[in-house]
């Protein structure tokens, strides 16, 4: 394990008097690779709070340029952004914010012919798509890389929230496809289409920012085997375990 510099023992301070962190732990996240998959609303808050946590590299995958109508709740762009590509905003925002983070810009849509390559790079990936098929294509290559998902998805007032490893021998937890195996989008639920609540991002981003830090540090719980609902109208949070599905078309044995 490399030594911190004096540098990063002021910057990450609050994390090193953390007994379940620690300087063992910091290192950690120095050393990982996190793949982000949306530059938006999730992934906004989502890579602001890895950067600033001290995770090493971010590779962020967003083909999509920042629009006016995306600022009221994809807080790492700003109006003098617009028109920007997303991924170089919010490197741009991240460089600001902790100038040692090395941020890799995709500036692509994650499909079926580079999205093993990409997942290789990492440790881990944090998907904060927002449609069915890269959900459902991040779900099948990481299972098959054996690399933890990290899932959030949001909608009007509600978000969920897991991390799927079903790729863990002995354990019946389930992949994306256990929970959600149909393949076709429903037509107008989409943020453009139904909208969404400017905080709500916010919170799930920053829940699965935690949920990625946990992964990488191995402290507290994962959330594998239990799928989180958020209820903004109500603020209320229900946790339910979630089993493997014996017909999965993708973990299924």
């Amino acid at each position: 394990m490399e030594e911190l510099t004096d540098n990063q023992i002021e910057r990450y301070a609050r994390h090193l008097v953390l007994p379940e962190i620690d300087e063992e732990g910091q290192a950690k996240l120095l050393a990982a690779k996190v793949l982000i998959i949306g530059a938006g609303g999730l992934g906004s808050p989502l890579l602001m709070y890895l950067a600033a946590a001290g995770i090493g590299t971010l590779y962020i995958v967003d083909d999509d340029e920042v629009d006016l109508s995306n600022l009221q709740r994809q807080i790492a762009h700003g109006t003098d952004d617009v028109g920007k590509a997303k991924v170089r905003s919010a490197a741009e925002t991240i460089s600001t914010l902790n100038p040692e983070i090395t941020t890799i810009e995709i500036r692509e849509k994650i499909t079926t012919e580079n999205a093993a390559h990409w997942i290789g790079q990492v440790d881990i990936v944090a998907d904060g798509s927002d449609n069915l098929a890269t959900r459902q294509l991040m779900n099948e290559v990481c299972f098959r890389r054996k690399k933890p998902l990290v899932s959030a998805a949001i909608t009007r007032f509600d978000g969920q929230l897991t991390t799927f490893k079903a790729f863990e021998p002995g354990e019946d937890r389930p992949c994306y496809c256990c929970l959600f195996p149909s393949t076709e989008e429903v037509e107008g639920r989409s943020c453009s289409d139904v909208g969404v609540f400017a905080t709500l991002p916010g919170v799930m981003g920053s829940l699965q920012a935690t949920e990625v830090i946990k992964e990488i540090t191995g402290v507290g719980k994962s959330m594998a085997g239990n799928l989180l609902f958020y209820d903004a109208m109500e603020t209320r949070f229900s946790t339910f375990a979630v089993k493997r599905s014996e017909n999965c078309k993708v973990c299924s044995s």
